[in-house]
């Protein structure tokens, strides 16, 4: 069973859909037994970065996250802002502080300085760095995916970065950590690479989650 967190923000819909035509068992949910007792984690998002953090505390969803994820091991995707909201913090109108699950700011993207529209929305390539089982079988000619954000994630630890694209600047398409991956871009809304990518993160460590 995956769990694709609700704070009354986002694509859970999408997410769901996209699991449903993988032919996986998911729920969208807030509530922490549901949380618990499913094998895998997906934390979606889009909006604005102060509005989803205080839904996330209201909610008690940071102190269920921390607990499934951290602690348990649960493996883990974070979807758009659900890959910024592991940050330390954001500077979308004002700095607000983040999960902190990684060291690093969130930033505009200075796309408009040479001459880009923004926000980046649309089809990009990444360029991934490093090997790792979300990956398995996409070909990195043809590694595109759907980007609609206007902040990206400095992300301060390079060996977490684990792909990167560039709109006006370089900036991180998706991190990793143990059981922890994230990406800027939207894998429900990618066709055939975003399935891919989404069925190979239900199998990685399915068998000890």
């Amino acid at each position: 069973m995956i769990a694709i967190i609700d704070y009354g923000m986002g694509n859970v819909r999408s997410v769901f859909n996209a699991m449903e035509y993988l032919d996986y068992d998911s729920i969208i949910s807030s509530d922490y037994s549901d949380i618990e007792h499913c094998s895998h984690i997906i934390l979606p998002g889009v909006g604005a970065f102060a509005e989803a953090m205080k839904n996330i505390r209201k909610r008690s969803l940071d102190k269920i996250l921390e607990q499934e994820v951290l602690y348990k091991g649960k493996p883990f995707l974070g979807i758009c802002l659900g890959m910024q909201l592991l940050a330390s913090s954001s500077e979308e109108f004002g700095v607000h502080d983040g999960l902190g699950w990684f060291k690093g700011q969130v930033l505009k993207l200075k796309a408009e300085e040479d001459g880009l529209k923004m926000p980046h929305i649309g089809w990009n390539d990444i360029k991934i760095c490093k090997e790792h089982p979300i990956f398995k079988g996409l070909n990195q000619d043809t590694a595109t995916f759907y980007f609609v954000h206007s902040f990206h994630l400095n992300c301060k630890d390079e060996n977490e970065q684990l792909a990167y694209c560039e709109y006006g600047e370089k900036f991180t398409a998706a991190i990793f950590r143990d059981n922890i991956v994230a990406t800027q871009f939207h894998p429900e809304k990618s066709q055939d690479n975003g399935l891919l990518l989404l069925n190979n993160f239900v199998c990685w460590r399915r068998a000890d989650a």
